[in-house]
């Protein structure tokens, strides 16, 4: 035993040596405070009213009526005070549009207002229509024709508990410079999904880069040929440990026109909604958009996943 503690001494050293030489540059403390601020935002957003937190159902509608209320036998089951065993049911019709029919006397109303049983507005059309129930707000969503009911709480368990996203440490040198070589025109292409059927998207381009030493592509995508956003799904290989299994999300400045510089910070790749609730729809990450290298930068998997 004695003659193996040289050998596990250097072994030691050599670990220690290893972690060092991983350890990313020390990062400008402008631009640090810049990464900061956009976190601490990220966050607020994210725990807010309006935030993935507070989502406590997603129902997909079948034809004729989708009952809601407290009862947990119910399709769209919901666990809030005041909230009656059947409030009333979201009815979806011949003719693909979804309205509401409310037992009587419960506590509902639809964007502040009784109920009219007009034809509830999805997210689709822009604004949706918000039925309320108790402190409990419900949309309508429409994912590629095939329509869904959302339910949000204020008072979500993982609104309360949330404690904030566990990050790699800032890396300059993961803010990548890279080039847009758009297509002659944006290419429809089928994303699948986690929850729903697969999204029709724009993908006006490639943006080429060099990472690790390695000259790679990712192909983001737009909402429309005009978007000034460019959206990344990607992959790379700490997801399933380090990070989200399913991939992470990344934007950047769309380009103004033709070939031009595009500016990648992996120090802002967060995590998708659905690492934080199973009751989010979101892109998967296609296998041209999955990188080999280790990218330590940006959010770590949530705790619990």
């Amino acid at each position: 035993m004695r003659r193996a503690r040289p050998v596990l001494l250097l072994a030691a050293v050599a670990v220690v040596a290893l972690v060092a030489c991983r350890r990313p540059p020390a990062a400008d403390p402008a631009y640090a405070a810049e990464i900061g601020t956009a976190w601490a935002l990220r966050e607020t957003r994210l725990a807010s009213e309006s935030g993935w937190l507070t989502l406590v159902a997603l129902h997909w509608l079948t034809p004729g009526e989708n009952p809601f209320g407290s009862d947990p036998a119910l399709p769209l089951s919901l666990e809030a005070p005041g909230i009656p065993a059947r409030a009333g049911a979201f009815v979806l019709g011949p003719d693909g549009a979804v309205r509401l029919a409310v037992d009587a006397g419960a506590p509902v109303t639809v964007d502040g207002a009784p109920p009219t049983g007009a034809t509830l507005a999805t997210d689709r059309d822009g604004k949706p229509s918000v039925v309320e129930v108790g402190r409990v707000r419900l949309t309508v969503l429409d994912r590629g024709g095939k329509l869904a009911v959302r339910a949000r709480d204020p008072e979500s368990p993982r609104r309360r508990e949330f404690r904030g996203i566990e990050r790699f440490p800032v890396d300059p040198s993961l803010r990548v410079e890279g080039t847009f070589e758009p297509y002659d025109a944006p290419r429809e292409i089928e994303v699948p999904s986690a929850q729903g059927p697969a999204q029709k998207s724009l993908a006006p381009g490639l943006v080429r880069f060099t990472i690790g030493g390695k000259e790679r592509t990712l192909e983001p995508t737009v909402e429309s040929p005009d978007d000034d956003t460019l959206f990344f799904v990607f992959g790379d290989a700490t997801n399933g440990t380090e990070t989200y299994g399913a991939g992470r999300f990344l934007y950047a400045t769309a380009p103004k026109a033709g070939p031009s510089k595009v500016v990648l910070d992996f120090n802002l790749a967060q995590n998708p909604p659905c690492a934080f609730t199973p009751y989010a729809t979101c892109p998967l990450v296609m296998p041209r958009n999955v990188l080999p290298e280790r990218v330590e930068a940006g959010e770590k998997v949530p705790a619990g996943h």
